[in-house]
């Protein structure tokens, strides 16, 4: 299972995605997750089908090395279709003992299903095409008008740059963990559900350990280059925009209206 996670993770190829300035893959996947909730419409989900597929070609990114980080969530996406499909009123369409199925909830079930597996694609998309670095030097600028009001861009970018560095280091971690323990006789195959959860203490601990020994390290190390926040400092490498990038802006800019007037202009099964 960790061995799927892929979420954080940077894929490095060149493509045209992975060259576009960090700021603009943020703001497109800002705007792309709002899509996700403004409509109510499957019509709706053949425009980001189309926009998402385009994307993943551009990246150049292995579409099985996408799909594969999905696993992890199967577990959300079957409770979310479940719920859906058992707990909403409407017109019957199966009814057994305490068990009724409406044709609502099928449709509401799908439709929620849907929007979870585009919102982890989508939002996945921009890690696997950005690093860290330009992450948070996007975020920074992207957020710079806050500091007029004392917020701490920087320090916040900081953070979920040294998050996301984080990810794939403790996953490398868990499965070292995984096969020492399993070389010690330890099996988290067998068993029922309680049985399994024991015996992931014997991973959590010292991931655990691992983790908060890394983080005063690398607390120490940046205390030892006098690091004290943003304010005074430069970049070796400034950020500046592009045609290709202006371009991006625009094609988000035509997927915006899309999403808006598609759905409206054709009604195609709505999910209420």
């Amino acid at each position: 299972m960790l061995r799927d996670i892929t979420i954080g993770q940077y894929y490095p190829v060149q493509s045209p995605i992975h060259r576009l300035d960090p700021r603009v893959k943020l703001v497109a996947v800002l705007v792309y997750l709002v899509s996700l909730f403004i409509f109510s419409s499957f019509t709706g989900y053949i425009v980001v089908t189309i926009f998402l597929i385009a994307a993943v070609i551009l990246s150049r990114v292995p579409f099985s090395y996408i799909i594969k980080g999905l696993k992890p969530i199967l577990f959300l996406l079957l409770f979310t279709a479940v719920f859906h499909i058992f707990g909403t009123e409407g017109d019957v369409i199966f009814h057994w003992k305490f068990i009724t199925v409406t044709a609502q909830g099928i449709r509401g079930g799908l439709f929620m299903s849907m929007r979870l597996i585009y919102l982890i694609l989508g939002s996945s998309l921009l890690t696997y095409t950005t690093t860290p670095g330009q992450l948070t030097d996007g975020i920074e600028t992207l957020l710079k008008p806050l500091e007029k009001i004392h917020v701490p861009v920087h320090d916040f970018a900081m953070m979920m740059s040294l998050a996301l560095r984080f990810i794939p280091i403790l996953l490398d971690e868990a499965n070292r963990i995984i096969k020492a323990q399993s070389a010690r006789g330890a099996d988290f195959e067998e068993g029922n559900l309680f049985r399994r959860l024991r015996a992931m203490v014997a991973i959590l601990v010292p991931l655990l350990v691992s983790a908060t020994r890394r983080a005063y390290d690398l607390g120490m190390a940046m205390e030892a280059r006098c690091y004290h926040g943003g304010t005074g400092r430069t970049k070796m490498k400034p950020l500046r925009y592009r045609h290709a990038d202006y371009g991006a802006y625009l094609i988000v800019l035509v997927y915006l209206a899309a999403v808006i007037a598609v759905p409206r202009v054709i009604p195609f099964f709505i999910a209420k």
